[in-house]
């Protein structure tokens, strides 16, 4: 693969073009991961054209001073672009949009983390260990909270290629899901139930309760991890 297949402007910097060379093994490794994930009848040259679109913006909003090392940004705009793009191809079987939005939760999630950890490096080892446990957990559950916010309500709603025992299966850890939002402090349920059940950006989502976009993320990864020890707690999905 070479730099003819991502197109930069002229005016981008030799900083930028250098990003852009570094990053292409990236998009290919990315495509290749989603499409394992989604088995949707696209191919992979179409994914990896979704995210060499995010590979050239990651290139060029890239901040070094925030302390997030460039493919860790690349990572979250390379995804986030692939997923978008597919979504933009029209009607998506619901079990797909289930996935998209469990991949795009988890992007969100990984965002914050990224960031707290370029933020406040840890101290120890053990700190490492346990921050690293924190956020693959924090990842898992953002995906399946993503996932399960789709989960139909009304039968409706149900595909027909399910199987009886998935459905079962979803309708459970959804509702022991919601009724772990429906525990969380005021803002942080707030937050949740509109980005997750009512569709709305995250961005959006932390507008309409009178939070800052660095706030909201802050709250949505604060939600995230309560979720998470909530479900651990009682036992779901164990």
């Amino acid at each position: 693969m070479s730099d003819s297949t991502v197109t930069p402007r002229p005016a981008d910097s030799p900083d930028v073009l250098a990003r852009v060379r570094d990053g292409l093994s990236l998009v290919e490794t990315i495509a290749s991961q989603i499409k394992r994930q989604i088995r949707f009848a696209m191919s992979h040259e179409e994914l990896q054209s979704f995210g060499h679109e995010g590979l050239l913006s990651a290139a060029r909003s890239f901040d070094p001073s925030r302390g997030v090392p460039f493919t860790s940004w690349a990572a979250l705009k390379v995804r986030g672009a692939i997923i978008d793009g597919v979504r933009a191809t029209g009607a998506l079987p619901r079990r797909l949009y289930q996935q998209l939005r469990a991949l795009e939760a988890a992007g969100v999630t990984q965002e914050a983390l990224v960031e707290e950890d370029a933020a406040r490096p840890p101290a120890t080892p053990e700190d490492a260990d346990q921050r690293l446990k924190g956020y693959l957990s924090g990842i898992a559950t953002a995906m399946a909270l993503g996932y399960v916010a789709q989960v139909p309500l009304h039968s409706g709603d149900v595909d027909e290629n399910d199987s009886p025992e998935a459905l079962v299966g979803d309708a459970e850890i959804a509702d022991a899901m919601r009724a772990a939002v429906s525990r969380l402090p005021d803002a942080e349920r707030q937050l949740v139930e509109r980005h997750y059940f009512g569709e709305v950006t995250l961005d959006e989502a932390a507008r309409s309760i009178g939070l800052s976009k660095s706030w909201g993320s802050r709250i949505h990864a604060r939600a995230i991890e309560m979720v998470a020890r909530d479900m651990k707690r009682n036992r779901v999905g164990t």
